[in-house]
C-alpha cells in the first residue's frame, strides 16, 4: 500500500487537525472535496446541511445577486466569507464573477468592465479566496431540453434533445426553462437577462469564433497580473453542450481548442474547469486523454456522469445526466477519477448535477441528496487512488 507524506501526516496527526482541518488544505493528497452553495435565500440546502456531509469542509458560492460588470463589494464578500465560516466551513472558490457582454463582443465599455472585473479580484485575493470558476459562453450559459425527465426509478433529472431543442425558438427558451425551475432563479437563466435575448442574439450576430476568442485572451492577458498578485487560479468552465447552439460561437468545447486557448495565455493561474458533463457531451472528447494534455492547469474539477440515449451516429442526440456511478451513466468515473490522481491533480473537486430525489423540492440539478451520494461515492474512489497508486514521484497542482 502507497502512502503519500502528507497521507501520514494525516494519519498521525488526524485527530488534532480535524477540528480545524476546514481552515487547511492537508487532506490526504489534497484533492478538496466542495458541495456548490449559491447562498441563504437563493438556495434549497443549507450550509449546516452542507457540513454534515462526510468529507465535506467546503464550498463553492457566489453573490448570486451581482450585476455583471459590476465590481463586488469588499463588505459582501466577508459578510458571506463569515456566514460560511460561522457554519464550520469555507470557501474554496467562487462560481461564477460573471462576464459581460461587453468583454464577450470587444464593445466599446470592455476596458471599464475589465477593470471591474480586476478589482473583483482583487477583493477576493484580500479575503484569502483563490480560484474563480467563469465561462465565456455567449446568450445562453448551459443548454437543456427538460429539466426534469422522469427515470425508471422515479428520480427526475436534466436531460438534452436535439430534436427538441432545434424546435424551439431562442426567445421561447426562458418560458422552456422556467416552467420547470421549482420557482429557484437558475443560473444563467435570470429573468432580466432572458428578457433582453433578442437584444443579446444582436449584438453576437457579427461575432465568430475567432473574433470570441480573441476577446477572451484580451481579458486573460488584461486580469492575469492580479492573478499573480493574489494567487488567484482562474479556472474557465466549458460550453455546455460542446458544440454550438442556436447559431453562437463555441470556443471551449474540445481538447484542441483548450489547449490553444492555455496556449494563448502561458500563465499558470490561467487553467480550466474540468466539467466532464459538459467535455463530455461530445463523444468524439477523450476525457481522460484531454486531462493528461491539460495536466497542470486544471484548477477544478466538476465530475458528473452522463448517459447517452442514443447511437453515436443517429442524427437526433438525446441524453441525460445520470447518477454518479459509472454504471448508471455512460462514462467510467473510475477511469476519470485515477486519471486525475496520477496526473498530480490535488486542487478543488465537486460533484456536479444530481438527480432529484427522495421527495425532495429544489433547484433542479442542485439537490442535497444526490450530490452528497455523489460526494461520498467520488472520495471512495479518490481513496482507493490513494491506497493503491504511488504517485511520490508526480508533480502536484499546488
Amino acid at each position: 500500500m502507497f502512502k503519500s507524506p502528507k497521507t501520514v501526516l494525516w494519519t498521525i496527526f488526524g485527530d488534532l487537525l480535524e477540528p480545524i482541518s476546514h481552515f487547511f488544505e492537508l487532506r490526504g493528497d489534497d484533492m478538496e472535496m466542495t458541495l456548490r452553495w449559491y447562498g441563504t435565500g437563493f438556495d434549497s440546502v443549507t450550509l449546516q446541511q452542507i457540513r454534515q456531509v462526510p468529507g465535506v469542509h467546503g464550498v463553492i458560492t457566489t453573490l448570486y445577486d451581482s450585476v455583471p460588470g459590476d465590481a463586488w463589494e469588499l463588505s459582501a464578500i466577508q459578510k458571506i466569507k463569515k456566514e460560511v465560516q460561522d457554519a464550520g466551513l469555507k470557501i474554496a472558490g467562487i462560481e461564477s464573477v460573471n462576464i459581460h457582454d461587453d468583454i464577450k463582443i470587444g464593445g466599446g465599455d470592455r476596458d471599464k468592465y475589465i477593470e471591474n472585473y480586476i478589482k473583483t479580484l482583487e477583493r477576493l485575493g484580500q479575503e484569502d479566496i483563490h480560484m474563480v470558476c467563469y465561462n465565456f459562453m455567449p446568450v445562453f450559459d448551459w443548454t437543456r431540453s427538460e429539466l426534469a425527465r422522469l427515470c425508471e426509478d422515479g428520480s427526475t433529472v436534466l436531460a438534452y434533445n436535439s430534436k427538441a431543442i432545434d424546435g424551439v425558438k431562442p426567445e421561447e427558451m426562458f418560458a422552456s426553462i422556467d416552467k420547470d425551475s421549482n420557482g429557484f432563479i437558475l443560473p444563467g437563466w435570470e429573468p432580466e437577462r432572458m428578457a433582453r435575448v433578442k437584444e443579446l442574439f444582436e449584438m453576437y450576430k457579427s461575432v465568430d469564433e475567432e473574433k470570441l476568442f480573441n476577446n477572451l485572451v484580451y481579458f486573460l492577458k488584461a486580469i492575469m497580473p492580479v492573478c499573480d498578485k493574489y494567487n488567484i487560479d482562474m479556472a474557465i468552465h466549458p460550453d455546455d453542450p460542446a458544440w454550438p447552439v442556436f447559431g453562437l460561437p463555441r470556443i471551449i468545447t474540445s481538447q484542441d481548442k483548450v489547449c490553444r486557448m492555455l496556449k494563448a495565455v502561458d500563465n499558470p493561474h490561467n487553467g480550466l474547469t474540468f466539467c466532464t458533463g459538459s467535455y463530455g457531451t461530445n463523444r468524439k472528447n477523450d476525457l481522460c486523454e484531454f486531462i493528461k494534455a491539460a495536466q497542470g492547469r486544471i484548477h477544478f474539477a466538476h465530475v458528473r456522469n452522463l448517459k447517452f440515449n442514443t447511437a453515436i451516429d443517429d442524427p437526433v442526440l438525446d441524453f441525460q445526466e445520470s447518477a454518479h456511478l459509472s454504471s448508471t451513466g455512460s462514462f467510467d468515473m473510475f477511469k476519470i477519477v485515477k486519471t486525475l490522481y496520477e496526473t498530480g491533480f490535488d486542487g478543488v473537486i465537486r460533484p456536479d448535477h444530481g438527480r432529484t430525489i427522495w421527495g425532495e423540492k429544489c433547484m433542479p440539478g442542485y439537490g442535497l441528496y444526490d450530490r452528497a451520494l455523489g460526494a461520498t461515492y467520488l472520495q471512495g474512489l479518490w481513496e482507493a487512488c490513494e491506497k493503491t497508486i504511488d504517485r511520490s514521484g508526480v508533480k502536484l497542482y499546488r
